[in-house]
């Protein structure tokens, strides 16, 4: 068992042991069906890559119970400009 799963901090995180017993059998899910990892590691493991992927906050449970991951800020800008573009209104560049 990894360590990081003997400390609360991990579980708190993620909001409660139910929720991380869920976030982590569903990306280990998506990585066994070719998801690319979120984090660089030297290592084939999936439960370390999906722990690195958690303590990095790059992966949360939405309220639906789905697993999300977080995007770089450049990406939410370009959907939040996309987003304004398409109602007609100016984008972040024009501001």
């Amino acid at each position: 068992m990894l360590d990081e799963f003997r400390e609360d901090d991990i579980v708190r995180k993620v909001g409660g042991r139910f929720k991380l017993s869920t976030l982590v059998q569903k990306r280990m899910v998506a990585l066994n069906r070719g998801a690319r990892a979120l984090v660089d590691l030297q290592t084939k493991d999936l439960m370390q890559i999906v722990v690195a992927e958690i303590l990095q906050n790059k992966i949360y449970l939405d309220t639906s119970g789905n697993v999300q991951a977080i995007e770089d800020d450049s990406a939410r800008v370009d959907k939040l400009d996309k987003l304004l573009a398409d109602d007609g209104g100016p984008g972040l560049g024009d501001l």
